[in-house]
């Protein structure tokens, strides 16, 4: 049996190591200063762009600096699932969201997912962060971006924003492997590349800290080890400073 899948994304990360290994580096050494600074990092994405924001949200072994932008009209659980389309295509919702969640600060760190780059809410919420003096790292698929036109009123892309971009490297329109017979693509890559750039930038973040000298840097234990959530609980009152979502610890809820 062959395994089309998981042929292309090997086929990817070999493309991913040869050419965005400058901009991955050039993350670790933003977030790394960043972290020392004692600045906030956050992340977003809608729909499943969101999905690396979940994956580097409240993630053992991930950096507990991580503040995701989440937006109930833009998330799976959604009803009807079609007005998270309609929502991310909605100009104004992203400024709305920014402003009404977040509160950018000069060099923090916003993390965007968005593979078309096209629609207004990544666009719109990357805008806020630059109006306010953050630092835009941009997910993205450019030859996917670049093919298609902005529905955001200014016509610019979400990779227009960006201080810096990480390319994926898909294939337009994401999925990537050919039936004979069948005109659609089956199988995206966009969440696997983009939680293998991101893990790999968090591992190489950490080492950073551990060489400035940070003794404990501030990546989660899992909470299903014993001991797990005291030892949580005992960073997070080391970098409560740039946490912006709530702990809930011994019965107390901790924002």
């Amino acid at each position: 049996m062959e395994f089309k899948y998981l042929e292309r994304i090997h086929e990817l990360m070999d493309v991913i190591e040869k050419n965005e290994t400058k901009s991955m580096e050039e993350c670790v050494d933003l977030l790394t200063t960043c972290i020392l600074n004692k600045h906030s990092i956050y992340t977003f994405g809608a729909s499943h762009a969101g999905i690396l924001s979940e994956e580097l949200y409240y993630r053992a072994g991930g950096l507990m600096l991580f503040n995701p932008i989440f937006g109930r009209e833009i998330m799976l659980d959604t009803s009807p699932i079609t007005l998270t389309s309609k929502m991310e295509r909605c100009v104004g919702y992203g400024t709305n969201l920014a402003q009404s969640k977040v509160n950018f600060k000069k060099d923090d760190v916003l993390i965007v997912h968005s593979v078309s780059g096209r629609n207004p809410v990544a666009i719109e919420i990357a805008a806020e962060a630059k109006k306010m003096g953050a630092k835009v790292i941009a997910i993205t698929n450019l030859s996917y971006s670049k093919s298609v036109t902005s529905r955001h009123p200014s016509k610019k892309k979400l990779y227009e924003f960006a201080d810096i971009i990480l390319d994926n490297h898909g294939d337009v329109g994401d999925a990537c492997v050919k039936i004979d017979g069948v005109e659609q693509k089956f199988s995206p890559t966009s969440t696997v590349i983009g939680a293998m750039m991101l893990n790999s930038i968090v591992a190489a973040v950490a080492q950073k800290l551990v060489d400035s000298g940070m003794k404990k840097p501030p990546i989660f234990y899992s909470a299903n080890l014993d001991g797990g959530d005291a030892l949580n609980q005992k960073l997070y009152e080391e970098y409560k400073e740039s946490i912006h979502y709530q702990f809930w610890f011994s019965r107390t809820i901790i924002a």
